[in-house]
């Protein structure tokens, strides 16, 4: 997934702040599930809570610059798993990284308001890539 830096994920230091970045991963992961037919709120009957999340920033951002964010699937438990987000630029025809992310997922029903298995069909997607 990719998108570009927009005037509004610009702080007062002049680069991306850390509540676009945050922004940013969310937006690849909804177009991550997206791309396997599944919503934060319908994955197979269930939906998605974010337990945790961890940011490691490695360099800043500016306005324009296209950012490139890759997710990898992490630990896998019976109801919760992570995903690994890397965020990166391409500067002086040179990868740049600018972050590492990671989210903690729980799976939750919303009809009956508790924690629930990790479907079937999520644990395959998260198991195959």
């Amino acid at each position: 997934m990719h998108t570009r830096v927009r005037i509004g994920d610009i702080n007062y230091g002049n680069h991306v702040g850390n509540d676009a970045f945050v922004s940013f991963i969310h937006e690849a992961r909804l177009q991550w599930l997206q791309q396997h037919n599944f919503t934060e709120l319908d994955i197979a009957g269930t939906g998605l809570i974010m337990s945790d999340l961890a940011f490691e920033f490695k360099n800043e951002s500016y306005y324009g610059e296209e950012i490139y964010i890759t997710i990898s699937p992490g630990e896998i438990a019976k109801v919760s798993f992570n995903l690994y987000y890397r965020l990166s630029t391409e500067r002086n025809n040179e990868t740049v990284l600018l972050a590492k992310a990671k989210t903690g997922m729980v799976c939750y029903d919303y009809k009956n308001k508790k924690i629930t298995v990790i479907p079937p069909e999520l644990r395959n997607l998260l198991e195959a890539v």
